[in-house]
């Protein structure tokens, strides 16, 4: 490696070149006074090194905001302000490379590029700073030097004795720049500094950075002290902790984990836990008495023996075993249901008779609003139990049944031990809405988990991951919900007692508004007795007028509706009483919703009406068939399933092999193309029970005759002929009936369905029951 020194020489402004070499800097800036090493690397940047030390040592350093160092020659990146340096040191390496230390003498400013170099070179012009002797720039020099030497307290990388140097300097400007190359500032802010002439407005321009650079170093220096304090004061009660227990022990007294645990000993004496149950909270309080207070595992632990102790392990309500008061309480609360109410009677007579019989496992199965949930809460009304309802709807998780186990951060015991601990007492009324909802996903099949508790064989030992030990929960009564029976996996179903709630008839629907639904939104809407009233014939307009349902849920908004805008009329002081008649319900609801469409839609050949069943109730299902010129195509529109796309194809294949018999023209099929289609076809349909209803339609269109008004019909059927029975056949006549239907085919096999069917609605309509296809169009059609 070689070294060459510099001369004793001095230099200004007057002296210095006005034509110097141009050595692009990347990532620093140069300060006149302030000494810089650099590293040079690039032939040409080399080159330029060389010959400035063969000459007089004085380059000029300018920045480059190009990032790229393999282009140094690009002109248009370089700044116009740059710096001239004096090279004090330089050395040579044995790859080439140059290493010197340079000291800034004066700002330049670059008037042009002159060519004949490798490398750049430039006329430049050198100025001085321009300084004023003023109080501000004083006090500005002061406030510079004040905050620097807090930079340095604060900085372990700066020296003490450069927070000297600062105050020892005279000079405004060569202050500022002393600063503003010492500070941690950016490559763009330090050419900012440099740029400017005027040595106040620089001394501004360092203040500033120098704030901030401040603000970071006591920011840092806070959060050092703070992380600092924090050990230092984990350490400090650690100790006191210890000097305490030694205090303790020297006095005899016993020490705040050994109160907690002789109360949970207590507990586990007073609350009658089982032997089991026993053994596991003793096994816990021996590991609680060992750790201390401190600990993560004590909190953990703590809270399982809150859990354990807390849980009604002995505790039970007394059955009400009245049987005349409980029915009252039953028939108090809801209008109808009586298959519902029965078996709860059977309980009840059953527990009188037997006292140990375990608990039924029900599931209310029927359309929404039908009055599955608030039956449960009656039911435990009538029983004189503790009632707690859990929402299944969407649960997907495992644990939410049977708990966490307490290796999870934040573990908790399902829902099933939370319900209980919430009812106080062991033998409550639980529940379990939605049981149809419930889902699975990778975390598991809360359906799986649900067959330990509702089966009446197992759930005596029902085991909870969180607690680890047997609940008996054979005494509690568990009531399921669901719209649909389908989604329910069949183990879990078996388990249950299904009891079905049919959708309301009409008078019912009128009897249950007039006792339970005007009050209740009466009072809802502020309104008293006097104030609002609704004729019988206004509540049968508004049910057969503007709802359409199993339920009783639209029929009770829409009372709310009228009873609000009443209120708003005698919040207004428009009216003081309103007696709602039937002409009065536009006024309210608006023009009328629903109409009969059974006979508009019967008023031509190849239009049948059918009885379809939906998960909120049934429903009439028009059919309507045509044809035109074609070559024995067959087209079926309305978004059916692949099930009524077979019906329909069953349908014409009978009745083209019997087209003689029903004098159908036998080149009919060669010549025509027929098209059956399903109206509202936005809605999914699908389902075997369409297929007489087709069938019909087919023949009514083939045969140009009418069907029968007022008729509708469900029922498969097969190539053979027959007509088998299909499924939902309550929930078809309920719909059949608020419609208007006055009569029904159906198979004959279907006929021991309408048991649970109310007397009024069998006695107004007109039943026919088919084993046959062609007994079916001998009674449909004209």
């Amino acid at each position: 490696m070689s070294e060459e020194n510099k001369p004793s020489v001095d230099y200004n402004t007057e002296n210095l070149p006005t034509t110097l070499p141009i050595l692009p800097l990347y990532d620093a800036a140069l300060f006149p006074k302030m000494v810089l090493p650099l590293v040079v690397m690039q032939g040409d940047s080399i080159k330029l090194v060389d010959e400035a030390m063969a000459r007089n040592r004085i380059i000029g350093l300018a920045v480059s905001r190009k990032e790229d160092k393999s282009r140094p020659d690009q002109k248009k990146d370089l700044a116009k302000i740059g710096c001239s340096a004096l090279i004090l040191k330089m050395a040579k390496t044995e790859d080439n490379r140059a290493q010197m230390l340079v000291q800034g003498l004066s700002r330049f400013a670059i008037k042009s590029y002159a060519d004949g170099k490798p490398y750049l070179q430039a006329e430049v012009e050198h100025f001085e700073d321009v300084e004023r002797e003023d109080d501000e720039t004083a006090a500005l020099k002061a406030n510079l030097v004040k905050q620097f030497v807090r930079v340095v307290e604060l900085s372990p990388g700066l020296p003490p004795e450069i927070a000297q140097m600062a105050g020892s300097i005279k000079e405004p400007g060569t202050l500022a720049d002393m600063v503003a190359s010492t500070i941690n500032s950016s490559v763009e802010e330090k050419q900012q500094v440099l740029e400017i002439q005027d040595a106040t407005e620089r001394l501004k321009m360092v203040t500033k950075l120098l704030n901030h650079q401040l603000n970071i170093l006591e920011l840092g220096n806070k959060i050092q002290s703070q992380v600092k304090g924090d050990m230092d004061k984990r350490q400090r009660e650690y100790y006191l902790r210890q000097q305490l227990k030694a205090i303790k022990e020297e006095l005899g007294e016993t020490d705040e984990g050994g109160v907690e645990v002789e109360e949970y000993r207590t507990k586990i004496k007073e609350r009658g836990l089982p032997e089991v149950a026993v053994k596991e909270a003793e096994r816990e309080l021996d590991r609680l008495a060992k750790m201390h207070p401190s600990s993560a595992e004590y909190t953990v632990a703590l809270t399982y023996l809150d859990w354990l102790t807390e849980l009604p392990w002995s505790e039970r309500t007394e059955d009400n075993l009245d049987i005349a008061k409980a029915r009252k309480v039953l028939d108090d609360d809801h209008f109808g249901l009586e298959k519902p109410k029965r078996r709860i009677i059977e309980y009840l007579a059953v527990r009188k008779l037997k006292p140990d019989s375990k608990g039924p496992i029900l599931c209310l199965f029927g359309p929404p609003g039908t009055g599955k949930t608030s039956l449960g809460a009656s039911i435990a009304r009538s029983l004189g139990r503790k009632f707690h309802r859990i929402s299944l709807g969407g649960v997907r998780d495992e644990a939410e049944i049977r708990g966490h186990r307490r290796t999870y951060v934040g573990a908790l015991p399902g829902r099933i031990i939370q319900g209980l601990r919430r009812a106080g007492s062991n033998n409550p009324v639980f529940m379990l809405d939605e049981i149809d909802k419930v889902g699975s996903d990778f975390r598991g099949d809360p359906s799986s988990a649900l067959l330990e508790v509702l089966d009446p064989e197992q759930n005596h030992s029902f085991s909870d991951h969180y607690l680890d030990v047997p609940f008996d929960l054979s005494r509690v009564m568990f009531i399921c919900t669901a719209n649909v029976l389908d989604t329910i996996p069949s183990a879990l179903r078996d388990r249950m007692e299904v009891i079905q709630l049919l959708g309301y008839t009409e008078d019912e629907k009128v009897k249950i508004a007039q006792k339970y639904l005007v009050p209740r939104q009466r009072k809802e809407n502020g309104l008293k007795a006097n104030e609002i009233s609704f004729t019988v014939g206004t509540i049968r307009k508004v049910i057969s007028g503007y709802t359409r349902e199993a339920g009783l849920r639209n029929l009770e908004r829409e009372i709310a509706t009228i009873c609000r805008g009443v209120a708003a009329k005698v919040a207004e002081g428009k009216i003081k009483k309103a007696a709602i008649k039937v002409d009065d319900i536009a006024e309210y609801l608006g023009p009328v919703r629903f109409t009969a469409e059974a006979k508009s839609r019967l008023s031509t050949p190849g239009v049948a009406t059918g009885l379809a069943w939906t998960p909120v109730g049934g429903d009439l299902l028009f059919i309507e068939a045509t044809a035109m010129k074609g070559k024995k195509g067959l087209t079926l529109t309305g978004q059916l399933g692949d099930v009524m796309k077979e019906s329909a194809t069953a349908a014409l294949s009978f009745i083209r092999s019997h087209a003689k018999e029903l004098k159908i023209p036998e080149d009919f099929f060669d010549t025509h193309d027929i098209h059956i289609h399903v109206p509202a076809g936005a809605i999914p349909k699908d389902g075997p029970s369409a297929g007489v209803t087709m069938l019909t339609a087919l023949t009514s269109l083939l045969t140009n005759r009418k069907i029968r008004k007022d008729l509708a019909m469900t029922g498969e059927i097969t190539l053979r002929g027959q007509v088998l029975p299909v499924g939902g056949i309550k929930e078809k006549v309920l719909a059949a009936h608020r419609a208007g239907i006055k009569t029904i085919v159906m198979c004959k096999e279907n006929e021991k369905d309408l048991m649970d069917i109310a007397d009024k609605v069998k006695k107004d309509i007109t039943f026919h029951f088919v084993d046959k296809m062609m007994d079916v169009l001998k009674i449909a059609i004209e």
